[in-house]
């Protein structure tokens, strides 16, 4: 049984920072020993909940790597709103983000790799294309300064997924359908990384080449 919101949606102030916790613990032992150290007793235990609790939340091991990759993004995106991309182009600014979001989810790789499977299995539910092309489309398009405008919350508290400071985004536009094939082809390169067929120097340009085309229109 999933963990039950108020009935204004939204998890109290001690389940929210147990949920917290447990995600800081997953995140922590998966650094020292990748995706086989989170095992889910190990991260009941370490960050002191029964283990029943932890299923109440994380009904199984990959929601808990989907939550860990998560706040990797929930961080990324406040990054980028705190410092934006400064390239002259859309194309740049573009691949920046995507740079960044691939150096977030390399610091641990074996998280993205599980993440990168389930999702290519469709094992789990993860809009990570969504979010990311929403960001770039913003940083792209200049939406991103209304959100630095309004503020953006450390935690995404209240806001729907993919949009930062309640700034709106086109997703039927033919902007954004451009944006969502390059996020595309960022993902593809990602998992050629985890393959060990590229480095990120040699995803760097290649991601300006495909952005340089895609975007040429913004």
């Amino acid at each position: 049984m999933a963990v039950h919101a108020s009935p204004s949606g939204a998890m109290s102030r001690t389940q929210t920072q147990r949920r917290k916790r447990i995600v800081q613990t997953a995140a922590a032992l998966a650094v020292r020993g990748g995706v086989e150290a989170m095992q889910m007793r190990s991260v009941a235990e370490r960050a002191g909940v029964a283990l029943g609790t932890l299923y109440r939340y994380f009904p199984s091991k990959m929601d808990l790597v989907v939550a860990v990759v998560t706040e990797e993004l929930d961080l990324l995106e406040g990054g980028i709103v705190r410092r934006p991309p400064t390239a002259d182009t859309p194309a740049g600014r573009a691949v920046d983000v995507f740079l960044r979001a691939t150096r977030g989810l390399m610091r641990e790789p074996e998280l993205a790799d599980a993440l990168v499977r389930s999702l290519i299995m469709a094992e789990v539910k993860m809009e990570l294309d969504v979010r990311i092309s929403d960001l770039v489309w913003r940083v792209a398009t200049g939406a991103l300064e209304g959100a630095r405008a309004a503020g953006h919350g450390a935690e995404g508290e209240g806001e729907d997924s993919g949009t930062a400071a309640g700034t709106s985004v086109d997703r039927e536009s033919t902007g954004y359908v451009l944006v969502s094939s390059l996020t595309s082809v960022w993902i593809f390169e990602l998992v050629e990384i985890l393959k060990g067929r590229r480095d990120v120097d040699e995803v760097e340009r290649r991601l300006h080449v495909a952005a340089e085309r895609l975007l040429a229109s913004f």
